[in-house]
């Protein structure tokens, strides 16, 4: 039942002064919220300490440590706390910015200096809203400067509410109860009051109209970074207060990793170990690279301030789940766990957890199953663990700052990052994430870049990008047996020759990977080749399995755990044959550990990893074939030509073997083309237009929306829902007993640029894009079919 808003309210005591609403059977109270946060800054700067740019500003957490005693102290208007409780009306006003008015009286008896005061007021105001609109445009929520302005009636705001029996927004004992509590707190006395002092109302106005000019004009970059810090670091003290969520000491890695390995290092391994500081290993695929990386930043761990945090990235969201996966069972858990607990960071994370979560479920989750996944995917989000793996992209995605985006700024403070597979991407995002390198050394962080295939183009915009030196080591050549024998086939893999090659292989118990460069090619081959594969294998369900990014969620989950359990890594003395057929875009090649006979692919190096992996297979060196593609989507023309240029030099040559040496010289010649002068080109451009556009920080309060909607776009992906699916996804996440992450797995993820294609119409009720489209299971989608003409 609403309140009465004729019936004056009791007079309030401090200890009724709440902060939230919840939990419903006794709130949350203000004091005991601004002391959690408090103390949560305390945590963060256990963990972060003096790391990087943050060592400049000697007073640094002293000052995000006030800003959080007072970050909310405008709580105590009377029309907020009537507003939370059981059916009270929005207040309509912020309360952060009444919060300045304590910022301002309690400067004389802190005794903080102009600038001190002048930052602790902007991250107690700015800790929700930006203060500045980054257009007159606009873009997110309204900023400070919009709501607040000429036309503010301030008394009517934060002093007396007009009408018959109002009562001030903050009576004068309470007040001077809050007063003495927050200058207890700073050990410190509040300066008494005088006549003609101003109304906290005014107060509030004249800091937040200081505030607002301090911070309208651009600053210097490096001013600007410790305020997005700073403002990070409050932000991220305040969810993990709000959540009571202990950020985490133990970290999984010991520090003696590289000595528990149950067997002696390989070289690499070890000068790995013995590597202080920026680190490119490049090695082959089975030589234990993941191991290295581990014992590098092991190796880091001891060398560092507060508790650093290792962050692991990767690629494609299946090759996540795979190294979280394996990094669970071989690293090592906190007293009293039974496996340690690594982050997970991806778009799909809490329906990845609900899954797990529900593994051995016969009925099927429910909305309290979806509540609790969905805590802990927004805990991991609060990044609470010290190991997590990721995509760059949520890593780059810090770059927008702001209120939402500036507390993952803020842990890629005093971090290990682990760039695994750096060779994979486009060169528009390694340049970005060449930049986002530079800044992570600004921050006090350090980087390792893995991979099996880094031309050397890619290792020189590397090492230039970052400031401190880049030790490089490679593994000694016949670190990985000879695996494959190269053959290059002016055949299309389409052409009748290539398949009839392909169903020999199957009916000779071949396991046979097929890697094509477009979802479509990979549909009309698996069609074309998996009644063959199950033929051979009459009593094998995944005898014939497609892979690509067009399926449902929830269908790709299910392909990607029974492919990994039919072709796993080989291991010593296991039959010569498998059998079974894997047709697969690139979304096979990186980090899934799983291991093929014969593979006639499109593209080379990389995919070449996924074949005879370990080298054990008992027949030796495996065939690795490479066609010449009739089309060059979804790649580059240039680069395709390159390759295909580099692989008939190799074997003119004489060269079939694709070694460490090998693989070198292939990257070589595909380097040494106008196509690849042009890659380094681009690169080199996407990272300084990059740190240009995102990574100056020189207007740190600004709305930067328009920057989230700019990355999100050149990022190209969207996830979308099938028409067919528009009831079953209402009622899972709208309906009774409903919630959004239980219809998550019935989404398709496509790029921006294929919506056209599919018919593509945004659902404003549901909040997402609807498709129309072939779907199948097994096949996943395809575009509509053609419209037939009658004449």
């Amino acid at each position: 039942m609403a309140p009465d808003p004729l019936t004056p309210p009791r007079r309030r005591a401090l200890t009724d002064l709440r902060a939230k609403s919840l939990p419903r059977e006794d709130p949350e109270r203000l004091t005991a919220h601004l002391r959690t946060v408090h103390d949560a800054v305390a945590q963060l700067e256990a963990r972060i300490a003096t790391a990087g740019v943050i060592a400049t500003e000697p007073l640094f957490w002293a000052q995000v440590r006030a800003a959080a005693l007072l970050h909310d102290a405008g709580k105590i208007a009377e029309s907020f706390q009537r507003q939370l409780e059981p059916g009270g009306e929005p207040w309509g006003e912020r309360h952060e910015v009444l919060s300045l008015a304590y910022v301002d009286l309690l400067t004389p008896a802190a005794a903080w200096s102009t600038q001190e005061r002048l930052l602790i007021a902007t991250l107690v105001a700015a800790h929700h809203r930006p203060l500045h609109a980054a257009s007159s445009l606009g873009g997110g929520k309204p900023a400070l400067a919009r709501l607040y302005n000429a036309g503010t009636r301030w008394d009517q705001a934060f002093g007396r509410p007009p009408g018959p029996g109002s009562r001030p927004q903050v009576p004068r004992g309470l007040h001077q109860e809050l007063l003495a509590w927050l200058a207890g707190f700073l050990r410190t006395e509040p300066v008494p009051p005088a006549p003609g002092d101003p109304t906290t109302a005014d107060r509030a106005r004249l800091l937040l109209d200081e505030i607002l000019t301090a911070w309208r004009e651009p600053v210097k970059a490096h001013t600007g970074l410790l305020a997005v810090l700073a403002q990070g670091a409050l932000t991220l003290a305040d969810h993990a207060g709000s959540a009571h969520v202990d950020l985490q000491t133990h970290i999984p890695l010991p520090l003696d990793y590289l000595a528990r390995l149950p067997y002696t290092p390989h070289r690499h391994q070890q000068q790995a170990a013995d590597t202080t500081g920026h680190l490119v290993l490049i090695a082959p695929t089975g030589s234990g690279k993941t191991e290295a990386g581990l014992a590098w930043a092991a190796r880091q761990l001891a060398t560092m301030p507060g508790l650093p945090r290792l962050v692991w990235t990767l690629p494609y969201r299946a090759s996540l789940n795979a190294a979280r996966n394996r990094f669970e069972r071989t690293l090592q858990p906190a007293a009293g766990q039974e496996r340690p607990d690594i982050g997970l960071l991806h778009g799909a994370l809490a329906r990845t957890l609900l899954t797990e979560a529900l593994e051995d479920d016969c009925c099927g989750p429910t909305k309290a199953d979806a509540r609790k996944a969905r805590a802990r995917a927004n805990a991991m989000r609060l990044f609470t663990q010290r190991l997590r793996v990721a995509t760059p992209h949520q890593l780059l995605g810090a770059a927008i700052a702001g209120p939402t985006h500036s507390s993952v700024l803020l842990e890629q403070a005093n971090s290990l990052f682990v760039l695994d597979e750096l060779h994979a991407y486009d060169p528009e995002t390694f340049g970005r994430l060449c930049a986002a390198m530079r800044l992570w050394e600004q921050l006090g962080s350090s980087i390792a870049v893995l991979s099996a295939t880094l031309a050397p183009p890619l290792l020189a915009i590397v090492d230039e990008s970052l400031h401190q030196p880049v030790t490089c080591h490679r593994a000694a050549p016949g670190t990985a047996p000879i695996r494959h024998h190269l053959v290059v086939d002016d055949l299309p893999i389409t052409d009748p020759d290539s398949l009839e090659r392909l169903e020999t292989w199957l009916g000779e118990g071949h396991s046979v990977l097929v890697v094509t460069n477009t979802v479509a090619a990979a549909q009309n081959l698996f069609t074309a080749l998996a009644d063959h594969a199950r033929h051979t294998r009459p009593d094998d369900p995944d005898a014939a399995l497609l892979l690509h990014s067009r399926f449902k969620n929830r269908d790709r989950d299910t392909i990607e755990t029974r492919l990994l359990a039919r072709h796993p890594e080989r291991r010593p003395g296991e039959p010569r044959h498998r059998g079974g057929l894997v047709v697969a875009t690139q979304t096979v090649e990186v980090s899934l550990q799983l291991d093929f006979d014969n593979a006639p692919v499109e593209a080379v190096a990389q995919r070449a990893g996924r074949v005879n992996r370990r080298g054990l297979h008992p027949d030796g060196a495996v065939e690795f074939r490479v066609h010449r593609t009739d089309s060059h989507r979804p790649y580059d023309p240039g680069a395709v030509d390159a390759a295909w240029s580099a692989l008939t030099t190799l074997t003119a040559e004489g060269i079939t073997t694709l070694s460490e040496h090998d693989i070198d010289r292939l990257l070589q010649l595909a380097y040494d083309t106008d196509w690849g002068h042009d890659w380094e080109t681009r690169a080199r451009q996407a990272r300084d237009g990059f740190t240009t556009e995102f990574l100056t920080f020189t207007d740190p309060f600004h709305d930067r929306t328009e920057h989230a909607k700019t990355l999100g776009e050149r990022f190209d992906t969207v996830e979308v829902l099938h028409r067919d699916d528009k009831d079953e996804y209402r009622r899972l996440a709208v309906g009774k007993n409903a919630d959004p992450l239980l219809a998550a797995g019935l989404l398709i993820p496509l790029r921006y640029g294929q919506l056209k294609t599919y018919n593509a119409t945004f659902d404003r009720a549901l909040g997402i894009h609807l498709i129309d489209g072939q779907y199948d299971p097994v096949l996943g989608l395809r575009p509509p079919a053609e419209p037939e003409t009658i004449l």
